[in-house]
């Protein structure tokens, strides 16, 4: 199990691969038990800033194991899964959900805790709960329209269709579509750029994010002046390097 995701730190970014490259890193308790572990490792670790969640092999995820749901699944709790999805979109760092391949079902729902989605050109997304009689539990029905819009988001359900990493993101489901021979640079320069600058307002400014999403505008803008978390300890080291450049 413990092999299941794989995390590797790089530069301040932790590195999360799904690692069942041989099933497609279809979804099973036992992987979400190890993706668990890593986030709530991840969650408590001020060395890391950035988070990037991938997949090993031709894909990031299959989706949701059909043969773990048939043989019946046992979750150490009734909403462990979605619980584990609720908690790496919530973590106090930025979260990267780079996407290759197939990304289908329960493997969207995984994708969609991402802050941001990178896609590949030869992704494809696809919402097929439909097609094996099923509803979503892990959060899709909720974040896909926050995404798209609810028209897209329904289209998608209804009709199971897959899009492809470009209208992924002309829909605005991938924040960018890259190609498939500069995918991994693309993922490594985002996660670099968010990492460069301070995780101080990172962290408070995703807290911000999260705590007003919903909220009627009057409301927002009172939590952001009423709340806000101000200067970060770094403010006056970036400040002076900023001004020892232009000297």
């Amino acid at each position: 199990m413990d092999n299941l995701v794989v995390r590797e730190d790089r530069a301040g970014c932790a590195i999360l691969s799904l690692n069942r490259p041989d099933k497609l890193n279809a979804l099973t308790v036992d992987l979400f038990k190890s993706l668990r572990s890593h986030v709530d490792a991840i969650a408590a670790d001020p060395g890391v800033g950035v988070v990037v969640l991938r997949g090993n092999g031709r894909c990031f995820s299959a989706g949701h194991d059909l043969s773990d749901i048939a043989a019946g699944e046992a979750p150490p709790s009734p909403n462990f899964q979605a619980e584990t999805i609720e908690r790496l979109a919530n973590l106090p760092q930025p979260v990267i959900t780079a996407v290759h391949g197939h990304c289908y079902t329960g493997g969207l729902e995984l994708a969609l805790a991402g802050d941001i989605i990178i896609a590949s050109a030869s992704a494809r997304f696809g919402d097929t709960h439909a097609k094996w009689a099923l509803t979503p539990v892990w959060g899709l029905s909720q974040r896909l329209p926050r995404r798209v819009g609810s028209a897209k988001a329904r289209e998608m359900m209804f009709t199971c269709r897959t899009l492809d990493g470009a209208e992924a993101a002309a829909i605005g489901l991938a924040n960018l579509c890259v190609a498939d021979d500069g995918f991994e640079a693309a993922v490594r320069q985002m996660a670099e750029a968010i990492a460069s600058q301070s995780w101080f307002s990172h962290r408070a400014n995703k807290r911000l994010l999260l705590e007003t999403d919903g909220l009627p505008l009057s409301a927002g803008l009172a939590h952001e002046s009423y709340r806000t978390e101000g200067a970060g300890p770094d403010v006056y080291d970036r400040l002076n390097a900023f001004r020892t450049r232009k000297a």
